[in-house]
């Protein structure tokens, strides 16, 4: 079906950034000429930072010399991906952990198994938290917050064994390991309670126990043990060898994940008897083709299945070499922090009056809207950020005269887009941080 594919992502946000610029949106004014701004933060806002002295190392060769003016793209290029940035908040966790996995004789078949057993997870768990919760880690007394902390959090779950059904293998997932999640585990687990609430725990939760039953239910991606890091075998038997390099097709590990890992979402709409998803109805696509099918008008994202792919991808290729080809067709992220810098920079303005008062919470001051993912505006502005990361992407390039393989668009995603949405959000929202726009999470869409 074309709206789980991931070309039909890019197709039909196309077909709403071409309403943009003709003015047609419902709820935003599109001001492209305020792109450069963009691009311009995003190639500098990392200036005397000292990011890269707790990145992991990296474990192949970069794909370009390192002479380049700006300390932000150097650090860039030198960038690992979400979530293994965030599971190495403020010091290097996962090297250490294959360090000791390697000592103990682990092959690096099985270590890359684990890692993707934990990325997933890890990426699962890390949906938008809220302004208030944060993680104390054991041992380090460190505190994290957001993605940050939600991945340290994950991090030491794993190791504990929390996601496993064996007491002698604790470092992996399994569906009878997730059989005994509860909500009071995992509250427990990362620290919430009443003076330390989370945003949509109850659905991350669901989103776990859903995720064993998926692993059950798919033996033929994920094994006769129900284990995401099994998903390995299934790849290597679609993969062909050139030379000595291990190909697969970035098709192959999205039809992994959208097809047997689509059980564990929330049943918003389905097409045909099959449930779509993250995907959209946007009453702009359909005002602006009367007399299509409803399905036309309806925006596909994926975002946490993209993110899980972007997640898994990065431990194949370092720790086994594989290469994957078509990953140009993976887009942006559409995301609050991705989507966020664009309306606090004017690529994107809410019109006024477009929404009604009952959005902005009362009590308030700020005159931030506060809307449910499903919000026609939310579909507009999440549209719109995927186009604008490729055009982010293309002008950082053009800047720094690289191409596309040189700085591909993951890494601009992680060093730039969104950690330059987030610096520019607690800079104009010193008080909380957050977004421009506050969603609703469940903790299923962000």
């Amino acid at each position: 079906m074309f709206l789980r594919t991931l070309p039909a992502i890019r197709t039909r946000c196309a077909q709403v950034h071409h309403l943009a610029e003709k003015g047609a949106l419902q709820y935003f004014d599109y001001n492209p000429a305020c792109l450069d701004d963009v691009i311009k933060f995003c190639a500098v806002h990392h200036r005397g930072t000292s990011r890269v002295s707790w990145l992991f190392p990296p474990l192949e060769p970069f794909p370009v010399q390192l002479t380049l003016a700006s300390p932000s793209i150097r650090e860039t290029l030198r960038t690992r991906l979400i979530p293994w940035r965030h599971l190495d908040a403020g010091h290097p966790r996962i090297a250490p952990l294959l360090q000791t996995w390697s000592a103990a004789g682990v092959s690096t078949t099985e270590q890359c198994k684990r890692l993707l057993d934990l990325f997933l997870v890890s990426v699962l768990l890390d949906a938008g938290a809220g302004n208030v919760w944060t993680y104390t880690e054991p041992g380090t007394g460190r505190t994290f917050a957001r993605s940050e902390g939600l991945g340290v959090a994950s991090l030491h779950m794993f190791c504990a064994g929390v996601f496993s059904g064996s007491e002698d293998q604790p470092c992996r997932v399994d569906a009878q390991g997730l059989a005994g999640i509860t909500t009071d585990k995992v509250a427990e687990a990362m620290q919430v309670n009443a003076a330390n609430p989370m945003v949509g725990l109850d659905g991350r939760v669901a989103l776990l126990v859903h995720l064993g039953g998926a692993l059950a239910s798919n033996p033929q991606f994920f094994g006769e043990d129900a284990r995401p890091g099994n998903m390995l075998d299934f790849l290597e038997t679609q993969s062909k060898l050139k030379g000595a390099t291990r190909h697969i097709h970035i098709a192959t590990l999205w039809t992994v994940l959208i097809d047997g890992l689509s059980a564990i979402w929330p049943s918003r709409h389905t097409l045909d008897g099959v449930p779509l998803g993250d995907v959209w109805p946007c009453p702009a696509l359909a005002l602006a083709q009367p007399g299509r099918p409803e399905s036309e008008a309806l925006v596909p994202f994926h975002k946490l299945t993209g993110w899980t792919a972007y997640s898994l991808i990065e431990p194949i290729q370092t720790l086994l070499g594989w290469k994957f080809e078509g990953v140009e067709d993976m887009t942006g992220l559409p995301e609050y922090r991705n989507g966020g810098l664009l309306i606090d920079f004017g690529v994107l303005t809410l019109r006024p009056g477009t929404l009604s008062p009952g959005y902005f919470p009362e009590g308030t001051s700020t005159g931030i809207p506060r809307l449910p993912p499903s919000h026609p505006a939310i579909v507009e502005w999440r549209a719109m950020t995927v186009i604008e990361l490729d055009r982010i992407a293309d002008g950082l390039r053009r800047k720094f005269n690289l191409a596309p393989e040189q700085l591909t668009l993951a890494q601009v995603l992680e060093s730039a887009t969104w950690k330059g949405g987030r610096e520019i959000a607690k800079k104009l929202r010193p008080e909380t941080g957050g977004p421009p726009i506050d969603i609703v999470s469940d903790g299923t869409v962000f």
